[in-house]
């Protein structure tokens, strides 16, 4: 017992002494160190590559993580046959590339009820699709808030939408990863409002950066009001252009210790995307670090 402690207290001493020589800015580095990996939206500069060609130039730039878009030219869609499935499923397990999951467009604003309910069925179908290929999500969407209903309205019917999928996401081992969107749905208090009637614990928010994060009482206040809800991706436009503070968007992700996916939905055509893939990742590294 007694040499335990004593090794204990050695170490201690022989730890503190060790951290006292080192630069304080370094040590506070050190503790600031962030888990965020950047990975690729395949929204834009992903859209053409088929899948071998996605997996190949994400491990070129070193996106270590893809979220598949619908109607893309990977081609991995509700289609596939079970052998297709568990194909794709392998091209990724051969690779450091994860599939986080998958970006569909299903939303549940609309005051048609048919419609509500088809994106409903549709999303557990991709739901499903995730599962088989070893994804761990889908992401979804508000659209928008009708103006010939009640704004209440909409949001509970949104929200009982959610629960739905989550319910079917949680059967699956899935999450559902609500994207901030649409025209007033977008803003913070609206989106709150719907989060605060999700009860299942697979529905998770996807930050999206928009302008709107920014309305007042400001980007850190909105962020606050919401984080207890973030899931394990975000999304972000191309870090250097615009005028959206990212760096303090970052600042606000390392400080509550965010370890999830921060991934790039770039809207650019650059005539390099190879070379513009790697010039963002610098970014984000120097803005994380």
């Amino acid at each position: 017992m007694n040499k335990s402690r004593r090794k204990f207290i050695q170490n201690s001493f022989i730890a503190g002494a060790g951290l006292s020589l080192v630069d304080p800015m370094a040590a506070q580095a050190m503790l600031r160190k962030s888990k965020m990996k950047l990975g690729l939206v395949t929204y834009q500069w992903g859209k053409d590559w088929d899948l071998p060609t996605l997996i190949a130039n994400c491990e070129k730039t070193g996106y270590m993580g893809v979220e598949l878009r619908t109607e893309h030219a990977h081609g991995v869609e509700t289609v596939l046959s079970q052998k297709e499935r568990l194909e794709v499923k392998k091209r990724f397990a051969d690779s450091p590339v994860t599939c986080v999951g998958y970006g569909a467009n299903f939303d549940y604003h609309h005051v048609d009820q048919g419609l509500v309910k088809k994106n409903i069925q549709d999303t557990i179908e991709y739901l499903k699709l995730c599962a088989d290929i070893g994804a761990t999500g889908v992401k979804v969407k508000p659209n928008g808030i009708p103006t010939e209903v009640p704004r209440e309205k909409t949001i509970s019917q949104i929200a009982a939408a959610l629960n739905e999928c989550g319910k079917a996401a949680k059967d699956l081992g899935q999450v559902i990863r609500v994207e901030v969107h649409g025209n007033v749905s977008q803003e913070i208090p609206n989106m709150k409002a719907i989060f605060d009637q999700v009860t299942e614990k697979s529905v998770k928010m996807c930050w999206n950066c928009n302008e709107q994060d920014l309305l007042p009482p400001g980007l850190e206040a909105n962020f606050n009001s919401v984080k207890k809800y973030f899931g394990d991706t975000v999304h972000i436009r191309e870090l250097n252009v615009g005028d959206y503070p990212y760096q303090q968007l970052m600042d606000l992700f390392v400080d509550m210790k965010y370890d999830g996916w921060i991934l790039l939905e770039a809207r650019t055509s650059p005539a390099d995307r190879i070379s513009a893939m790697k010039e963002q990742l610098d970014i984000f590294n120097k803005m994380i670090s």
